[in-house]
């Protein structure tokens, strides 16, 4: 058989917290792209097993995890899904428990995409780097609490970042060497409280942190964007992922989030990517690195007049800034503490 005529396999892909935010739009994105992908296994929390039955159905995967409900209850929304789609037939393995997540990540596949929210995160992880899989990661709380544990268990470019920015920066990479680069810049949009002193930050509420301008997440990621620190996370993170001194990397405030962020080189040119406020291409490229799919989401309109805007970070209002590149540099288990102190003041909030 000649060139021409052979046939690429599908990727083989396992969904790490596929009925979140990240999780629906990867699936999305593999249902946009039929015989790209063959999704091996799904895990969620267990909050909405109707959607995560429906997803197994629709996918045919081989293995569910769940961390929080019965393997009766999971069997019997799987089964309920099944009978709707007309696949009675279809029952899959099935694991529960709170290894669940690790069980399901350690199964030799292509790419495990980590769509789970908070440190829970970083098992799953680790049993993934541990496997030898490629690891589309976009819970960045797993790099930051296990820092050193996750870069030492990654081989190189094991580890694929899905944060917009972070995959920003990676696609910007490829304009140069590791060795010419100046600095990173990351934009933030600076969240719903953009302008407001911190004495104005004083009564708002969860309502008004969670009304993101330009982003639809979670209750947690939301809230972190409101208070910016998940921008001070972003900092850690890139600093664990790209190897860059704290020193040489900036924040902006980009309100259009237009542009993901930055990369500044020696020479003094900038390569900065640009795409829709959304995330479905850092999630296409996390799932097929180092290829791109096709006609993932809208580029940019170039034809209509429009501004872009960039506005230095306010770290009197938004402290959670200069505390992230302060933990950071102390390295060792401060940036646990700090990502720890903020998943329970969120709670709290």
């Amino acid at each position: 058989m000649g060139d021409n005529d052979s046939v690429t396999s599908p990727r083989s892909v396992t969904l790490l917290g596929s009925t979140g935010s990240i999780g629906t739009q990867a699936v999305e994105v593999i249902e946009r792209n039929p015989g790209t992908f063959r999704v091996v296994g799904l895990t969620a929390g267990g909050g909405n097993l109707a959607l995560l039955a429906a997803q197994a159905v629709a996918l045919e995967v081989e293995v569910v995890g769940v961390a929080n409900a019965s393997p009766a209850d999971v069997r019997a929304a799987i089964g309920e899904a099944a009978r709707a789609a007309g696949r009675a037939a279809y029952l899959p393995e099935i694991v529960t428990g709170p290894s669940a997540n690790d069980e399901v990540a350690a199964r030799q596949v292509d790419v495990v995409l980590n769509g789970i929210t908070g440190s829970i995160g970083l098992t799953p992880t680790l049993a993934a780097l541990r496997a030898g899989n490629i690891l589309a990661l976009a819970n960045k709380e797993s790099l930051i609490v296990g820092g050193s544990l996750v870069t030492a268990a990654a081989s190189p470019d094991q580890i694929v970042p899905v944060d917009s920015e972070h995959s920003a920066i990676a696609q910007c990479l490829r304009g140069g060497r590791r060795d010419e680069v100046r600095r990173l810049v990351i934009t933030a949009s600076g969240g719903p409280f953009r302008g407001r002193t911190r004495e104005q930050l004083d009564d708002v509420t969860p309502a008004q942190a969670l009304a993101h301008p330009n982003f639809a997440m979670g209750r947690v990621v939301t809230t972190n964007s409101a208070t910016l620190v998940n921008k001070g996370l972003e900092v850690i993170e890139a600093h664990l992922l790209f190897g860059v001194p704290f020193d040489r990397i900036t924040t902006v405030v980009h309100p259009q989030q237009q542009i993901h962020s930055m990369v500044e080189f020696h020479d003094g040119s900038t390569i900065a990517q640009a795409g829709p406020p959304r995330m479905l291409v850092p999630i296409a490229l996390g799932l097929s690195w180092p290829d791109r799919l096709a006609d993932v989401d809208e580029p940019c309109d170039w034809s209509q007049a429009q501004s872009w805007d960039f506005f230095p970070l306010d770290e009197t209002a938004f402290p959670s800034v200069p505390l992230a590149y302060a933990v950071g540099a102390a390295g060792g288990t401060m940036p646990a503490v700090y990502n720890a102190a903020n998943e329970v003041c969120v709670d709290a909030f």
